[in-house]
């Protein structure tokens, strides 16, 4: 039992950190199943790698509370406006990917959840990051300037995000139904695209996990407890109590690290790590492979 609470502590701070990192927390899971795997059933491990998302999740609704409650007591009646603004955005930014994901998240997990489709997509996307932020310029900051204290409230242009920007960075939340893409990099990626800075991308792509986290973890429940023939022990309830816990401290750190990293430097870098992992992971598996073959 304590190993297994281990395994789901190291799972735990991995999903805490990749699910808001744009280097794929899917294909991460996938990736780190290969070292690490629990001793439980494959329906309940499908199940756990959805729901403590919703630790993740919780991180993002504690830093963000006062700006994602319009009825925030700190909140001044055009606040109020703008959050419900907000909210309509990223509702309908949220739609694609709800329809996409009801539609063909079974298939996906049957044709697309192997190392050889997360390796791919880790390079694609990589290279997509590298060149889309050089064409949109690298931020370059004096030396003389001293690193500021970020705060969750320091503001954005987040709130001249158009209505139909946000729905083109719902489209582009689509393409995370491949596993390696990171829902996280397609939205972030996407928001760059359509000239949205790189906070506000962040932030935005922060804000949209949080229904479609939510209704993916639902979704994954209901089938697998109400539709499914899994029963979950004891000692499974306490692993699952375990990573969702992990996952919400690791993601309060992560998001104000990220939020914090963008605005002195731009996604380059974690482009370059998706392509380094994408070809670690092919020559891993062709060696692996090759052995066992």
């Amino acid at each position: 039992m304590v190993v297994e609470i281990i395994k789901a502590i190291i799972i735990g701070i991995i999903e805490g950190i990749t699910e808001w990192l744009p280097i794929s927390s899917t294909g991460h899971m996938i990736i780190v199943d290969e070292f690490i795997q629990l001793n439980v059933s494959p329906q309940f491990l499908a199940m756990f790698l959805v729901v403590i998302q919703l630790g993740a999740i919780m991180a993002v609704i504690v830093i963000y509370f006062p700006r994602l409650n319009p009825w925030h007591s700190k909140n001044t009646v055009r606040d109020r406006s703008a959050v419900l603004t907000l909210w309509v955005k990223v509702v309908v930014a949220s739609i694609p990917s709800a329809i996409i994901g009801v539609l063909l998240d079974q298939w996906a997990e049957e044709h697309l959840y192997n190392s050889w489709v997360v390796a791919i997509a880790l390079i694609i996307y990589g290279i997509a990051f590298i060149v889309v932020e050089r064409m949109h310029g690298e931020i370059k900051q004096p030396r003389h300037m001293k690193r500021q204290r970020v705060r969750s409230s320091d503001s954005t242009d987040l709130d001249k995000l158009s209505l139909s920007q946000a729905v083109g960075i719902g489209f582009f939340q689509c393409l995370a139904i491949v596993p390696g893409t990171s829902r996280s990099g397609a939205t972030i990626l996407g928001g760059r695209i359509l000239g949205i800075s790189r906070q506000a991308a962040a932030e935005f792509s922060f804000f949209m996990a949080i229904p479609v986290m939510f209704g993916w973890s639902l979704l994954k429940v209901v089938r697998t407890l109400l539709f499914g023939s899994l029963v979950v022990t004891g000692s499974e309830w306490v692993v699952l109590a375990v990573g969702v816990s992990v996952a919400f401290v690791t993601s309060l750190l992560t998001v104000r690290f990220l939020i914090g990293f963008v605005q002195k430097h731009s996604f380059r870098l974690f482009g370059y790590y998706r392509i380094a992992l994408g070809v670690t992971v092919i020559a891993y598996f062709a060696i692996v492979r090759g052995l066992l073959g």
